[in-house]
């Protein structure tokens, strides 16, 4: 377990996945064990969706990737690239074409490996800065891989009635629990604030798009995301696919306390 501090703010990481963000003793985020999901935060690479309706198989450049939902870089472990007192960075690299074990498997999938016919490596740093929490995500590999990304943290909410401001538009938690696993889509937006009893500010870059989702009331997901993956059929997938056309591609997320 990796521990940053500044100030007022403490993160813990567990094996590249953060799991607490204390500030002034207030947690915000959601902890493992409790209802909802079993995770704290994930990332949703190199496909963005569910991929059951098509056996599995997502259509790239080169034949046909199995992939479950939202891709297979959650089956690949972090490695510390670097660390100290304020940051950490964390890397995943994968061989093109190599075979990857699925966790989902027998109970959520029919598909007991995974792959991808595309070498990548991604990294993901975080960094404590006096206003938030700065977390940046670098995809790098093979010219003209295609593939989404998304970052899929889950906050703890601490009210009854929080409340998420995009665009100068509010949404309840009663509109994310009705959508339920398609999860809500806030389209066009880099920012958004999680009004709960204490507040949050979430910017990012490169994502363009956010999506909410949580089953219980006492979490809620606020996913920067590439690609939004209901507004197609499953077989169309392929359809929110971008491109690496340089050498690395940077998206950042900012988790900002506001009050």
């Amino acid at each position: 377990m990796k521990e940053l501090s500044l100030n007022n703010q403490t993160i813990k990481i567990d094996a590249g996945e953060l799991v607490s963000y204390l500030v002034d003793g207030h947690q915000y985020i959601h902890q493992k064990g409790s209802p909802g999901w079993r995770s704290s935060d994930a990332e949703m690479f190199p496909i963005i969706g569910p991929t059951n309706e098509t056996d599995f198989m997502v259509q790239v450049s080169r034949g046909n990737a199995i992939q479950d939902q939202h891709g297979l870089l959650r089956e690949l472990e972090y490695e510390i690239v670097f660390d100290n007192e304020v940051s950490a960075t964390y890397k995943k690299v994968y061989k093109a074409g190599t075979v990857v074990k699925n966790s989902k498997f027998p109970e959520k999938s029919t598909k007991s490996m995974l792959m991808w016919p595309f070498g990548f490596e991604f990294q993901k740093k975080y960094e404590l800065k006096e206003d938030g929490l700065y977390i940046t995500f670098d995809v790098s590999g093979e010219r003209d891989m295609p593939f989404m990304l998304g970052y899929h943290p889950a906050f703890k909410l601490h009210s009854e009635s929080p409340i998420i401001v995009s665009n100068g538009n509010e949404i309840t938690l009663g509109e994310v629990l009705e959508v339920g696993d398609r999860a809500f889509h806030i389209a066009e937006c880099e920012s958004v604030i999680l009004k709960d009893e204490k507040s949050l500010q979430i910017s990012t870059q490169g994502f363009g798009h956010f999506m909410l989702w949580t089953p219980v009331p006492t979490m809620m997901c606020i996913e920067p995301i590439t690609f939004y993956p209901y507004e197609v059929a499953q077989r169309d997938l392929y359809k929110g696919f971008q491109y690496l056309d340089t050498d690395k591609k940077e998206f950042k997320v900012c988790i900002k306390p506001i009050n």
